[in-house]
């Protein structure tokens, strides 16, 4: 059974892509192959001039922990930690230097600080999901992937946790592809790929009016 047909597709940096679609049109069967976590059976994947599809497991994980933060539905969280310590253990683990006022700005710019010593389970779906924001961000990624990072959250939890996600993506530069089922929150995005069947259908860019406005509106927040 073919899952994602052939396609050529080239995302630049910065850019904040949407990837909209019905359930089994392939979505995160791509998000799955950007990251190197699923290979093709055919054709290239290259990330920054790099064929991913060359790399051994090592050279791969090496290349996540650089380069790519994940953001999940489920939150992915470890029960035992606090907020603070969830964020903190990627960097831990990559030896960055102080380690722990990078991760207390991060809980900052997801306005978390109150709750720094709060464990999961203490937390709300939208707190735990902040919480999953920060940590990706944690080693400064390149590029940012979110698997429907709404999708366990209440419409209004949703939208705020995509408008925090957004607007830390616009302060770091980093490229953020997001796969979504909600239309109204993938009308957000720089450009929005839409797949059905496991083909693209449609590849539409907001205009760069658009984009300006929402630039100044994150820069007023303050993020």
């Amino acid at each position: 059974m073919t899952i994602l047909h052939s396609l050529d597709l080239v995302i630049p940096d910065a850019q904040f892509v949407a990837i909209i679609g019905p359930s089994g049109s392939g979505k995160s069967t791509l998000l799955g192959l950007i990251a190197g976590l699923d290979a093709p059976t055919a054709g290239e994947i290259r990330i920054d001039g790099q064929a991913i599809t060359r790399m051994s497991e090592d050279q791969l994980a090496e290349l996540r922990g650089e380069k790519i933060g994940f953001i999940f539905q489920s939150f992915h969280l470890i029960p035992s930690l606090t907020a603070l310590e969830n964020i903190l253990i990627p960097m831990e683990i990559a030896g960055a230097k102080d380690a722990a006022r990078r991760a207390r700005s991060l809980l900052e710019d997801v306005d978390l600080t109150p709750r720094a010593h709060h464990y999961p389970s203490q937390l709300s779906g939208g707190e735990r999901q902040r919480v999953a924001i920060a940590r990706a961000f944690a080693n400064g990624p390149s590029i940012l992937l979110a698997d429907e990072p709404t999708g366990n959250l209440d419409s209004r939890n949703g939208r705020h946790v995509l408008d925090l996600m957004v607007a830390m993506n616009r302060k770091r530069k980093a490229t953020l592809v997001l796969v979504t089922h909600d239309h109204e929150l993938a009308r957000m995005a720089d450009r929005q790929i839409s797949l059905r069947d496991g083909r693209v259908v449609a590849d539409s860019c907001r205009s760069a009016f658009d984009r300006e406005a929402e630039d100044e509106a994150v820069e007023a927040s303050g993020l």
